[in-house]
């Protein structure tokens, strides 16, 4: 900074500094005699002082060039006031040429020799336009003497807010300005804008000009440029020069419009709308200072209104105009009721179209695509009042200019949702729609729809037309980690919990393919991961095979209709999925009727008289049909099996429909002649398990006329029953329940309250209020115990399901009771054991009956973990027996072998394992044994030396070394699948190993390093990376110490793993393992700090 700007900076001080309290004392008749004593003697002190001192000689002589271009200063004027705004203007525009031709200056010639000593270290020379805090400070008197003294009084009334309702100060000195005659206030007015628009052109002035006095400046503009002029004017040539020309008019209104573009927009905003001025007021008169912001506020003239307007909406219809306003109007708000109450008007003005706007079509273009863009906010401190603002919006728009809001908000917003469905396979390499299109999409949805919650036919109807693709996207997010699967469940919720009745079973029956397929994905498209854990859409590879396409088909399927009940069961308070239920039943009671009056209504085909096409049609709508009501009864099957009852079944009058459905499904057909079906029993215990319903509600504790009222729909189909069903049980059940239901409760018979179907459980014949999804639950565990549970077994009318009703403890054979034996109970659970010795076992175990046989085994394993006399006295034959099962190609037979070599490996560990290593090691060593499946046979006893590992506990430290031995050459094994269980084994007995693992530490990392960075085959490489951690998590905080020379190792191989192994499952291990070193090390060098209190007894 050159000596020149402290010298001018310090004669504005002179001019400006307050009176000494001594003068004010003399000069202080009135307040306004001793400012403008103040301003006399302050203009005087400069004047002396620029013509006696030589510091301020390079001021004079700058000021008095400035004076010469200056034509509108006048030394010799009789205002005090205003020849004191003429000395700081002076002073001012001096600052200001004496800082450009330094800028200027400092801007062309650089120092060379600082160029040539700088260093990256060093900051930047400062330009010579900066100045200090007490040098702004400065500056700020002198403009606010300026705009105090030289612009506000001679603001007309009502343009900008004056000085009388600022502070009581401003009330004096408008008074002192406005008391006596201003015959050029116009021409004064213009000049202080002038010069103060001449400042602005510095950038370190245009700061001091706009940060405080922006407001002042753009009401001298609006005033200059646009305010009407009197039709009256002055006679005198004196006058005529005082006033404004029509050219001086349109500079100013240029100059207005260039100061409203380069300003920040959201200060401009608030500035007009200060303008524009608040409603008029009752009363005159200012206001004191504490008085609110709507009385300060006071009423503009219509010229200036309709100005502020014009030029707020030409800001609002400019690019981020939007913003600009939102930002105007909501900054510095603290989240309260008032911010949310200013958030619905902002939104109010967006959503209204100004009368200056040349169409609404225009307007709303160009607004619209701003609204959205509020939506995408990363500040957390301004997102939160922006999304209110344009959630808001968007919902005013639906509600009040639906077509403009379809048109201009809601297609653009769900555009890329759109867009998945008419997709084309143009760009291979390009996704058709990119990740971060759908996450925005998605999160825009979620704001509007979720957050908005203001349901309307437009926002549906919307919704409906993605909601196909939306649907995809969810199931997609389901079978990955994925952030949009949240707004995803929520937008679709929101859907069915707010749509109209007669659509959501419509759109419930599209997605779970009961209808046609309508606003699809694109065919050949599918969404894949996106790299920052979204989603985007991406062509499809083609299957070579059509097993593999079929297959994908049909799994996709289910898995929908799997996502589907996961929706529906989170619609806990809705009775959308019961009413959907119900509808797909009373669709399927409609068959038999259907399918009878078919075959009776049927004429011959005459092909002659039809067309191919035609014929083609009517040859395939059998199978059309028959595809259609295989896929209602998966739907079924699934809604079943995943809803609860609650969710299905939550209404009284949705159980009677369920079962006016259940008994019309079995009334149809009691017209026919006796046959097969109507002896079915399933069907029968159903019907009686549907009557024991209604008898449960019927005994209710306080049932209304409403229920009875709902119930009497039963009474036809009840009638019916009882008068041609087959059965005699049947009939009087129906009487008795349409007896009680016709007389509203009035008549019961006697044995009312066990009208429940039998059961094997005694106690569910005496609890009437078991609801009706645990009936059911019951009633599938009593049919499941006469089937096996593996789906190898034989059907149930093989013999040895032909006496499940006869109790376990008769005196019939094991054939007889073993299906229900094996069928209720676990591996591991106590059986109940008739009395027979061991050998009746051993020769059942041997029964080429396979549920037989698998009933002995159970019986076997239960007596070794028993320690069973005869069982421990033979139990090299039952090692032989289990052996031999072993081999058995049914899973239902080798799995309990399986636990029966575990069991013995369990009570006799020494012997048992050395023999099982063997023939692990060795394939099977029996007589009998088949070498062709050596390989499964090794792989089985794999699994019984893995579940005997488990099973160690604390002896494994003693047990497991000959077990190390031989899993560690079975990573050397020629076939990949006993490399993998060798491994897998190792893990498990490794994690139980502890501190005995110190000696083999070396041998184990070499093997697995040698495995992981040479094996060939990614299932044993993925087993290898497993064993380091399971090993890991076994060993814990021991890791340090047991590891200790062969951690370092390890981390390598695995971080090698990370780099540069193809299969992304043992990368997805590796991580895993590296999470567990990382866990380790934590814990190691950040040890938990415990508070614990020690009592030390002293010596």
């Amino acid at each position: 900074m050159t000596p020149m700007t402290p010298a001018i900076l310090s004669a504005i001080n002179i001019l400006t500094k307050p009176l000494g309290e001594a003068s004010a004392h003399d000069a202080q008749s009135s307040h306004q005699e001793a400012l403008l004593a103040v301003l006399r003697a302050n203009r005087a002190l400069l004047h002396e002082r620029l013509q006696s001192e030589s510091s301020f000689e390079e001021v004079r002589r700058l000021r008095e060039e400035v004076m010469v271009g200056a034509d509108w200063f006048g030394g010799d004027t009789e205002d005090s006031t205003w020849g004191f705004v003429q000395e700081c203007l002076l002073l001012l525009l001096t600052l200001a040429r004496h800082l450009s031709a330094e800028l200027k200056l400092f801007q062309q010639t650089p120092t060379p020799s600082a160029a040539r000593q700088r260093t990256p270290e060093m900051a930047p020379p400062l330009p010579p336009d900066v100045l200090s805090v007490a040098q702004q400070q400065t500056l700020g008197t002198a403009l606010q003497f300026v705009v105090s003294l030289g612009l506000c009084p001679y603001l007309a009334a009502g343009v900008g807010v004056s000085l009388g309702r600022r502070s009581a100060f401003g009330v004096m000195v408008d008074k002192l300005v406005r008391g006596g005659a201003v015959p050029a206030a116009g021409r004064r007015l213009l000049t202080t804008t002038n010069i103060l628009l001449q400042l602005s052109e510095l950038s370190c002035l245009a700061t001091l000009v706009f940060t405080r006095h922006l407001g002042d400046v753009l009401a001298a503009l609006c005033q200059l440029g646009y305010q009407p002029r009197r039709a009256e004017r002055s006679g005198t040539e004196e006058g005529k020069k005082q006033e404004l020309s029509a050219e001086e008019c349109q500079t100013c209104k240029e100059a207005l419009k260039s100061l409203l573009g380069k300003v920040y927009q959201p200060m401009i905003i608030k500035e007009l709308l200060i303008l524009q001025g608040g409603p008029k007021q009752s009363g005159a008169g200012g206001s004191s200072p504490g008085s609110s912001s709507r009385a300060v506020l006071g009423s503009a003239p219509t010229w200036l209104k309709r100005l502020c307007g014009q030029l707020l909406s030409e800001r609002l219809m400019q690019p981020k105009g939007v913003q600009a306003v939102v930002r105007a109007i909501l900054e510095g708000g603290t989240g309260g009721d008032s911010d949310w109450r200013k958030c619905d008007c902002v939104a109010r003005i967006l959503v209204t179209c100004p009368q200056q706007s040349a169409s609404a079509d225009t307007y709303y273009r160009q607004v619209c695509h701003q609204i959205l863009d509020l939506l995408h906010f990363k500040d957390k401190l301004t997102a939160q009042q922006h999304q209110r603002v344009a959630t808001r919006a968007v919902l005013f728009m639906v509600q009040e200019k639906p077509s403009f809001a379809q048109q201009y908000l809601l297609t653009p917003l769900l555009g890329p949702l759109h867009r998945c469905t008419t997709a084309s396979n143009e760009g291979h390499f390009q996704a058709a729609v990119e990740e971060w299109e759908l996450t925005r999409c998605m999160n825009d949805m979620y704001k509007i729809w979720v957050v908005g919650n203001s349901p309307s036919a437009s926002l549906l109807e919307a919704l409906e037309q993605v909601l196909p693709v939306l649907f995809t996207l969810f199931c997609f997010t389901k079978q990955n980690v994925s952030h949009l699967r949240a707004p995803c469940q929520e937008v679709l919720l929101w859907y069915l919990s707010h749509a109209e009745t007669s659509a959501a079973p419509s759109a419930l029956r599209q997605l779970s393919g009961l209808q046609g397929q309508k606003n699809e994905v694109a065919a050949d498209f599918h969404f894949a991961p996106g790299s920052d854990g979204g989603a985007r859409l991406s062509s499809r590879e083609r299957f070579s095979e059509e097993d593999d396409a079929l297959y994908e088909k049909l799994s996709g399927e289910q898995w929908r209709l799997e996502c589907l009940m996961q929706l529906l069961s989170e619609l806990k308070d809705s009775d959308l999925p019961g009413d959907f239920f119900l509808d797909l039943l009373q669709e399927m009671a409609s068959w038999s009727a259907a399918a009878d009056g078919d075959k009776e209504d049927e004429p011959e085909l005459d092909v002659s008289t039809m067309t191919l096409v035609e014929v083609e049609q009517r040859l395939l709508a059998p199978s059309a049909r028959q595809g259609q009501r295989l896929a209602l009864l998966q739907v079924l099957a699934v809604m079943v099996d995943c809803l609860q009852h609650t969710v299905l079944l939550r209404k009284t009058s949705q159980v009677v429909d369920f079962l006016m459905s259940l008994l019309h499904r079995a009334c149809v057909g009691l017209d026919q002649a006796p046959g097969p079906n109507l002896g079915n029993p399933v069907e029968s215990e159903t019907l009686r398990m549907g009557m024991g319903v209604v008898a449960t509600l019927l005994s209710g504790p306080e049932l209304s006329i409403e229920d009875y009222s709902s119930m009497s729909r039963l009474l036809p189909p009840l009638e019916l029953l009882s008068q041609k069903h087959s059965e005699a049980v049947i009939q009087e059940l129906a009487s008795d329940l349409r007896a009680v239901i016709a007389t509203h409760g009035a008549y019961r018979p006697e044995n009312f309250t066990a009208v429940a179907p039998p059961s094997r459980n005694p106690k569910t014949v005496k609890n009437n209020s078991v609801p009706l999804r645990k009936k059911q639950n019951m009633q599938t565990e009593a049919n499941d115990s006469q089937t096996s549970p593996q789906s190898s077994l034989p059907d149930c009318n093989s013999p040895s399901n032909t006496h499940n009703r006869h109790p376990a403890s008769s005196g019939r054979s094991a054939a007889g009771v073993s299906p229900k034996g094996v069928g209720r109970t676990s591996g591991t659970s106590n059986l109940y054991l008739p009395t027979k010795p061991l050998s009746d076992w051993l020769l059942e175990a041997c029964d080429p009956d396979v549920p037989t046989r698998a009933f002995a085994l159970r019986v076997l394993t239960q007596m070794v973990q028993t320690e069973n006399p005869e069982a421990v006295q033979a139990q090299e034959k039952v090692l032989m027996l289990f052996l031999e099962n072993l081999e058995h190609e049914d899973s239902f037979i080798y799995l309990s072998a399986i636990q029966g070599l575990s069991a013995l490996a369990d009570s006799y560990p020494e012997r048992i394992l050395e023999r099982l290593l063997k023939d692990f090691q060795h394939g099977p060593s029996l007589p009998t044994s088949n070498q062709e499946h050596s390989l499964e046979f090794r792989l089985k006893v794999g699994e019984v030396l893995m579940r005997a590992s488990r099973a160690m506990g604390e002896l494994a430290a003693h047990l497991g070394h000959p077990l190390i031995g031989v899993f560690l050459q079975g990573t050397r094994d020629p076939d990949q699948s006993v490399r993998a269980s060798s491994l897998s084994n190792l893990g498990e007995l490794c994690q139980r190993l502890d501190y005995t693992l110190g000696t083999l530490a070396q041998e184990l990392s070499s093997c697995l390093t040698a495995l992981m960075k040479t094996e060939k085959e990614a299932e044993v490489r993925r087993a290898a990376v497993h064993v380091i951690t399971l090993l890991l998590r076994g060993l814990g905080d021991k890791t340090t110490q047991v590891l200790s020379d062969v951690l370092l190792d390890l981390y390598r191989a695995l971080k090698w793993v990370v780099r540069s192994d193809p299969d992304d499952v043992a990368v997805l291990h590796a991580q895993l393992a590296l999470e567990e070193i990382d866990d380790v090390m934590r814990r190691f060098i950040f040890p938990e700090q415990k508070l614990e209190k020690k009592i030390v007894v002293l010596p």
